[in-house]
């Protein structure tokens, strides 16, 4: 079972040190909303706070069609596109891209990482880079809202979460109009075919054909 310090390289993140308190990097979002409004108010100046609960980077750039829901914190350099639907408890790191029509709910986004078309992102970690191909989501509810289980070969650990996105290790690339259902895994450095529908646990350093078709990069 991956852990967090084998998926994320934590110098990447304003949450470092709240996500190394877990050993499995799902255990941290039942927290994430409060985490996010102490983390917010200890923030230097240059964070405006321009709503209650909602601090953006005064190097961010924020469509006026754009929506912040509390809490949530935008960092320096990133872009929050045109109809991008931020719904609340969001960490969005330095560099990153939340394009048209997006949106993001209880998730953190390491710094660099890229949701520009048709993306939701819903109780999830997307680590250092990882990208969304457009229409690319994460399913975070079971058809038949039962808690969410991580699979990993025989391994089929209770996360006692009835939503749970998925879990992209840094490097990550996922293509167009992939179903990363819940609970999924992704190594990093791992690329997902596009129209892909992932489930389980990727190994890093792998591109995902299919569910029976999984290879190492060389």
């Amino acid at each position: 079972m991956l852990t967090t310090e084998e998926l994320f390289d934590l110098g990447h993140t304003l949450a470092a040190e709240y996500l190394s308190a877990y050993t499995h990097p799902w255990e941290a979002l039942k927290g994430l909303k409060e985490f996010i409004l102490r983390l917010g108010r200890t923030l230097p100046e240059i964070y405006a706070e321009i709503s209650p609960g909602v601090w953006v980077h005064g190097e961010a750039k924020i469509a006026p069609t754009a929506y912040l829901g509390a809490p949530c914190i935008i960092g320096a350099g990133t872009e929050v596109r045109h109809g991008a639907f931020i719904r609340g408890s969001a960490l969005v790191g330095e560099g990153c891209v939340v394009g048209n029509s997006a949106e993001i709910k209880n998730a953190v986004l390491f710094d660099g990482v890229q949701t520009p078309h048709y993306n939701y992102v819903g109780d999830s970690i997307l680590g250092y880079k990882s990208h969304m191909g457009a229409g690319a989501v994460t399913s975070n509810v079971k058809s038949d809202k039962s808690p969410v289980v991580v699979r990993d070969g025989e391994e089929r650990p209770e996360t006692g979460l009835n939503k749970l996105g998925a879990m992209l290790g840094d490097f990550v690339a996922v293509g167009c109009n992939s179903v990363l259902n819940p609970g999924t895994v992704v190594g990093r450095n791992t690329n997902i075919y596009p129209l892909s529908c992932v489930r389980g646990t990727i190994p890093p350093d792998s591109i995902y054909k299919a569910a029976d078709n999984i290879v190492r990069k060389i």
